[in-house]
């Protein structure tokens, strides 16, 4: 009599260690984006707390991919979703503290909220951070910046999880950190950071995050379906100056578009794919290139996989 042939798992999620957080198999990933386009996850995973996401990491098949995303405000995901486990940092994660000069926030928090903590500490520095429309984690990966400051300005030191799920906690110059770039490894997982400020007064450190505010609204379409800033500016130049200079203010691929008020700004304008955001972008850079002679950078992190054209909508 032949054995019985053991089938494999039917799902990737059946491979994985158990946790007190939550999976999810093949969950819709373009809500949670502020492009509100893009495709699933494999697996979603919102871990509960920093123990549970590192004995995830721990435990999982070492060959499964992990990916971690924040509240997406930079974030571009691919129609065809993105493969392996998706983590996504919720309220185990966002934890803020403010003592001395000092403010310590989980990497799961909000920049914005990080600024108004700071700010009714009486800690000047951090009004940046609530221009930045992204979480903490996030900021540090990307090494994100507004009004003049960024992550590296304020940042005494930050705590990540290897892909072993092994604690380190790395000092400001084990971070790496340059113009919109952190030389930690793209598989560490940051899971929190301390922030250093000064002492100040509380009611000029809201009228400074007022101003900022003001600012956004007069200058970008911050109402729109859109994920920030498309393009790094390159050494000496503006990239929303290149973009308008090469004619591109306006421009449309299916339902996506510059936008009038930034020229750095992508949006959604009802019903583009990640294909059409993309696409844009990249023809952005084409026109660009062709003008000036500048290689505009993607500053937008894009991830997942693309559609074969014929399954495209």
């Amino acid at each position: 009599m032949m054995a019985a042939q053991k089938l494999p798992p039917a799902h990737l999620i059946e491979t994985l260690p158990r946790v007190r957080g939550r999976l999810s198999a093949d969950a819709p990933l373009a809500q949670l984006t502020w492009f509100r386009a893009g495709g699933p996850a494999e697996v979603m995973f919102r871990p509960a707390d920093i123990d549970d996401l590192a004995q995830f990491l721990a435990q999982k098949p070492k060959d499964v991919p992990v990916t971690v995303i924040g509240v997406a405000s930079n974030l571009l995901i691919r129609d065809g979703g993105v493969k392996g486990v998706v983590v996504r940092l919720g309220r185990g994660f966002v934890e803020i503290a403010a003592q001395g000069e000092t403010v310590t926030a989980g990497a799961g928090a909000l920049d914005l909220n990080v600024a108004l903590s700071a700010a009714e500490a009486g800690i000047a520095g951090l009004e940046f951070l609530s221009g930045i429309p992204g979480t903490i984690g996030g900021g540090l990966r990307m090494n994100a910046g507004a009004y003049g400051a960024e992550l590296k300005d304020v940042i005494a030191g930050a705590t990540a999880l290897d892909p072993q799920g092994k604690r380190h906690d790395l000092a400001l110059s084990e971070l790496k950190l340059s113009y919109r770039h952190c030389g930690v490894p793209e598989d560490w997982i940051f899971i929190a950071a301390n922030l250093r400020g000064r002492k100040g007064e509380p009611k000029a450190i809201a009228a400074r995050m007022g101003e900022i505010q003001a600012s956004r609204e007069a200058t970008q379409p911050i109402r729109a379906r859109t994920g920030g800033s498309t393009f790094a500016n390159p050494p000496g130049h503006k990239a929303w100056e290149l973009i308008d200079r090469a004619g591109c203010r306006g421009l449309t691929v299916g339902g996506a578009a510059v936008s009038d008020k930034h020229a750095n700004f992508l949006i959604n304008t009802g019903g583009a794919s990640a294909a059409d955001i993309e696409k844009l972008g990249e023809e952005i850079r084409r026109r660009v290139l062709a003008q000036s002679g500048i290689d505009l950078q993607w500053e937008i992190r894009r991830i997942g996989e693309t559609l074969p054209a014929g399954d495209r909508a």
